[in-house]
């Protein structure tokens, strides 16, 4: 993953993103490691030491890293968006319990078919969540 500022702001440049000092602050949070955060990880992450960044210019940055492709928006549930540094094709397990979510592998799922896209549209991508909860058989 990218650590140094001069990393990142190549990086958001490459994605059409304007290095901001606070979208460097950010991205460097987030880009030390491979993880899946929410807006308000990244915010108490980016804010641990001193308040440099407001929610709200998380929120937004996290947006437009999402839209430039960045990172990936996930859609876990409805009351959670988690932004996955791992833009590469997956997929994900969603552990409705402790709401956290792990990596599928792309091979690992095959889709057989799918529905015919609208007319006037693109496929942009298929993302498959598989929502998981502990087995009360399972536990003593």
């Amino acid at each position: 993953m990218l650590s140094s500022p001069e990393e990142i702001r190549e990086q958001l440049s490459a994605h059409g993103i304007q290095p901001t000092t606070q979208r460097v602050i950010i991205a460097q949070a987030m880009l030390e490691r491979c993880a899946h955060y929410s807006a308000e990880d990244v915010f108490v992450l980016v804010n641990r030491e001193s308040p440099r960044v407001s929610k709200a210019t998380v929120y937004n940055t996290l947006g437009l890293f999402a839209e430039r492709g960045l990172v990936r928006e996930v859609i876990a549930n409805p009351d959670r968006v988690f932004y996955d540094t791992n833009t590469t094709a997956h997929h994900h397990f969603f552990n409705t319990t402790t709401g956290q979510l792990i990596d599928i592998p792309a091979e690992s799922v095959k889709i057989s078919s799918l529905p015919a896209v609208p007319s006037g549209m693109k496929m942009e991508g298929v993302d498959v969540i598989v929502r998981v909860r502990p087995d009360p058989s399972r536990n003593p």
